[in-house]
């Protein structure tokens, strides 16, 4: 797969990791629904001539990288696969319908939305296993014993490392 899709007259590379909950974040989206949602969530994003690069259903919220063509906006993809995937839930799974907090919403009001750049192969696997990355993380933090100094032809000389912070290591010349 090509990284640029093309137009007549455009080539672009527009792709999006986006988030969304359902209403008040129950934990709704496991067995049928789950399915269900994952389903559809391809079948209407073919139907915006949207690619789904990677899509991960968790219980309480979805995650999705889509790459969409140019003509079409996020918030316009955004509204027409929430709408069309809490009409189908509603149908296909009922019992949803009759609980008592959700008034024909099935989906939280808002999105988040960032666009997928030069990150996009670590984007991907967040959206893949996200799980266990935020577990590494954890670990990262956890680990007693980071400081230390090491040569470094990198860096030409001395360097010491100090920590972790966002999953890189941070060095700093030494003294």
């Amino acid at each position: 797969m090509s990284r640029d899709e093309s137009a007549s007259h455009v080539f672009y590379r527009c792709q999006y990791h986006l988030v969304w909950t359902p209403k008040y974040r129950y934990k709704i989206l496991k067995g049928n629904p789950g399915k269900e949602l994952y389903r559809n969530i391809y079948i209407y994003c073919n139907m915006k001539k949207c690619t789904v690069v990677e899509l991960n259903v968790q219980i309480d919220h979805i995650h999705r990288v889509v790459m969409n063509p140019s003509v079409l906006s996020v918030s316009e993809l955004m509204e027409f696969v929430k709408g069309r995937t809490a009409i189908r839930l509603f149908a296909k799974c009922s019992y949803l319908r009759k609980h008592k907090l959700w008034g024909n919403h099935f989906w939280q009001r808002g999105y988040f939305v960032d666009p997928v750049g030069a990150d996009e192969e670590i984007m991907r696997r967040y959206v893949r296993y996200p799980d266990k990355v935020a577990k590494e993380e954890e670990e990262r933090q956890r680990k007693p014993g980071l400081e230390g100094e090491c040569l470094s032809p990198l860096f030409g000389g001395c360097v010491k490392t100090s920590g972790y912070a966002g999953g890189y290591l941070l060095l700093k010349p030494c003294q």
